[in-house]
């Protein structure tokens, strides 16, 4: 099924779709965080045609798999395309004409992007946890869009030319509605053989977003283990627990409660070589580490937000 396929009948709406396919130029866009799918911002859909209200769902199927997808991508939707880029866990998605040229688009993108890199943190982005809570950046989503759908207003601001070059070097990888899956729900699996992107594939398992917390426990971690380095096995303990930190595995939780207690075992048997707080210190890292690495679990299904 194409988006805005749309014959002419003398009704306001289908008037209205025919027009904006006609005409070349931007028609919504959203920021919205990778990990999760949560939109954080978005512009005011004025343009309500049948073809813009069709193409709403591929943005929602989208948002739910960004953490799979390459940083520039492209699906074309009939009579309109969605492009989007993605950097440092958040996703700048736009719909536009299918005329609409590809080096403005990523150019207005890449304006997006470094308008909400400067204006909000990193911290602000990962620990939100309402939808559109960054909603006051749909002024600047305005401002800009109006003048990319302004050529003679945009020609003297900027200069494509790098965009032009970039673009030519590294493509957006063209998403097929096969990868995409079904509108009704029903989605295929991702496995993307992409230039800069490498093999992504829908198997491996992404763990929650490291705390403070588990940054330390992986430090101490480290340090126990070095210090350990010339017992030599007594070193692995600590950094296996350093991997199941970081990397999700089976039997995750199982490994590290082991692996803590093998720390208790090899303490006990240096009884005599160290003194009191050298054990009481790398028994309390084991024990941190441990609580760290069951509270870092792996990330579930994400929520259906109305994007």
């Amino acid at each position: 099924m194409h988006c805005g396929r749309v014959i002419w009948s003398g009704g306001s709406r289908l008037g209205r779709s025919s027009l904006l396919v006609e005409m070349s130029m931007i028609l919504s866009a959203s920021v919205i965080r990778v990990r999760d799918g949560l939109p954080l911002s978005a512009s005011t859909d004025y343009e309500q045609g049948t073809g813009v209200q069709e193409c709403r769902k591929y943005f929602k199927m989208l948002s739910k798999k960004l953490a799979q997808l390459p940083d520039r991508c492209t699906l074309k939707t009939g009579h309109y395309n969605i492009n989007f880029i993605s950097s440092l866990g958040v996703s700048y998605m736009m719909l536009c004409t299918e005329n609409y040229p590809n080096v403005l688009a990523f150019s207005f993108l890449d304006e997006l992007q470094k308008e909400f890199i400067t204006t909000y943190n990193m911290m602000k982005t990962n620990t939100a946890v309402r939808p559109y809570c960054f909603i006051e950046f749909d002024n600047f989503i305005q401002r800009t869009k109006q003048r990319y759908n302004n050529p003679r207003s945009l020609s003297t601001k900027i200069n494509l030319s790098d965009m032009q070059m970039e673009i030519k070097l590294r493509p957006p990888y063209q998403i097929s509605m096969c990868e995409l899956g079904s509108a009704n729900g029903v989605t295929s699996a991702f496995s993307v053989d992409y230039k800069g992107a490498g093999k992504i594939s829908s198997a491996h398992q992404r763990l929650e977003p490291a705390t403070l917390s588990a940054i330390v426990a992986f430090i101490l971690s480290l340090l126990c283990g070095a210090l350990n380095l010339i017992r030599g096995f007594h070193a692995i303990e600590s950094l296996l627990q350093c991997y199941l930190l970081v990397y999700y595995t089976g039997w995750r939780n199982v490994k590290s409660f082991l692996t803590f207690g093998l720390i208790c075992l090899c303490n006990m048997y240096l009884y005599e070589l160290r003194n009191l707080w050298q054990l009481f210190f790398h028994v309390t890292v084991g024990a941190f580490v441990t609580l760290q690495i069951w509270l870092r679990q792996a990330q579930g299904k994400a929520p259906d937000y109305d994007v």
